[in-house]
């Protein structure tokens, strides 16, 4: 596979429309959490209100992930987008000027954010089909980027409005943010029927030669491909959940979502004990910065530099590297070491650039807006799941061992990952 570049990547109009209303997106929400957590604590006055309120906007991640994503095949994507967009401009300014009560405010946020994988899946998933190649890889890299520097930025713009227009300003521009995505979507995105509606005669791209290896389409693939018509006319509920089961029962597909989902998991439950290893102190929002620096040169380097093939290939070694820094922390570094080994840890991201394009491979190119959307929603389960239990075992032990102990954890669930982690191997030549 011939290596793209940036430049190629850029060069697409289309990219660039979804490359530009995603980081609105990315910065928008950033504000839009930071701005909530300080409305709901100059109410209430309490902390662990003010935290649920910040991480609200993520918990119904698992949820719609488990229940909605095929409306990300049902429907055009650019309707889509753009719908999600319009849901957070409402969202936004209900929450600064309705003055509703703390419950229903964080009511509305989690009701709302059920759809907020399908929307997000509506997106990633068009990208293989505007970036054709090896580009695809280097459009999720740049998104990537994106979403670090976007949330950096997004925190500290959200911090000037803060002391400039208070909470309430702080979401009317976030509402502006999303108002102005959704006009660049609309007119910089050309109209797509719905994957799950298109021209289903043959098989789509990428089908055929799995329907061969497969052994004249039996097994998974196959049922996914005999059912098209049984998923137009099942409700949403029913489609994503029987999709949701047939995406996991095909073993290459489990374990690449496996191989994306489980090594963040340990980064995740490292990272949430940086405040806490720190004593609370205000160096670790430095420390978390230079996490996210961290990841955005990862994705970028590995994006740029490496070819398609080596970028498979260092799928497992930059897995381990989620670990193998958080195991330092038994020497107890202080704050500026902490911020060297958090942003070594989180370069090691840039693994899941191997994965993007035998993961497209793998799933049929009709169901792949819920393909990818389980795949994030994972990830963002995963997540909260990680600091969970790395946050409960900071309980019984000190938060720096919790923090080797998740390193420890991040370093054996990549070893046990290794198969699906290393690129498939080349298929033998008949002589």
């Amino acid at each position: 596979m011939r290596q793209a570049t940036y430049g190629e990547v850029f060069a697409v109009r289309e990219f660039r429309v979804l490359f530009g209303s995603f980081a609105l997106l990315v910065a928008g929400d950033s504000i839009k959490m930071l701005a909530l957590s300080v409305l709901v604590y100059a109410r209430t006055g309490s902390a662990g209100l003010s935290a649920a309120a910040y991480m609200a906007g993520w918990l119904p991640y698992v949820f719609g992930g488990m229940f909605l994503l095929s409306l990300a095949d049902r429907l055009p994507p650019r309707g889509l987008m753009i719908i999600g967009e319009l849901v957070r401009v409402a969202v936004c300014l209900l929450l600064a000027y309705a003055g509703l009560p703390v419950w229903a405010m964080l009511a509305l946020v989690l009701v709302t954010g059920l759809f907020a994988p399908v929307f997000g899946a509506a997106r990633t998933a068009l990208l293989p089909e505007v970036l054709p190649g090896d580009a695809f890889v280097l459009g999720r890299s740049l998104l990537g980027v994106t979403s670090a520097s976007a949330q950096i930025a997004g925190l500290a713009a959200g911090g000037a409005f803060l002391a400039a227009a208070g909470p309430h300003g702080a979401l009317a521009v976030t509402a502006a943010l999303s108002a102005v995505a959704a006009a660049v979507l609309r007119l910089g995105l050309p109209p797509r029927p719905a994957r799950a509606r298109r021209d289903t005669d043959g098989l789509g791209p990428g089908e055929e030669h799995r329907a061969g290896r497969d052994g004249g389409g039996a097994g998974p693939q196959a049922g996914l491909r005999a059912g098209r018509d049984a998923r137009v006319r099942r409700g949403a509920v029913a489609e994503t959940v029987a999709v949701n089961r047939r995406l996991l029962a095909d073993r290459r597909v489990r374990g690449l979502l496996l191989a994306g989902w489980l090594p963040s998991v340990c980064l995740a439950g490292a990272e949430a004990m940086i405040v806490p290893y720190l004593g609370g102190q205000g160096q670790a929002g430095a420390v978390l910065a230079a996490a996210a620096c961290g990841m955005a040169a990862g994705e970028f380097a590995v994006g740029r530099f490496a070819a398609p093939g080596l970028r498979e290939r260092l799928s497992l070694p930059l897995a381990v590297l989620l670990g193998l820094p958080w195991l330092a922390f038994v020497l107890a570094p202080g704050a500026g070491w902490a911020a060297v080994l958090a942003a070594l840890a989180a370069a090691g991201l840039a693994y899941q650039l191997g994965l993007q394009r035998r993961f497209v491979d793998a799933v049929p190119e009709e169901v792949r807006g819920q393909a990818f959307g389980l795949q994030s929603a994972g990830v963002m389960t995963g997540q909260a799941v990680g600091a969970a239990l790395i946050g409960a075992l900071s309980e019984l032990v000190t938060p720096r061992y919790a923090l080797v102990a998740a390193g420890a954890a991040g370093v054996l669930t990549a070893l046990a990952l290794a198969r699906h982690l290393r690129p498939d191997p080349e298929p033998a030549i008949r002589r």
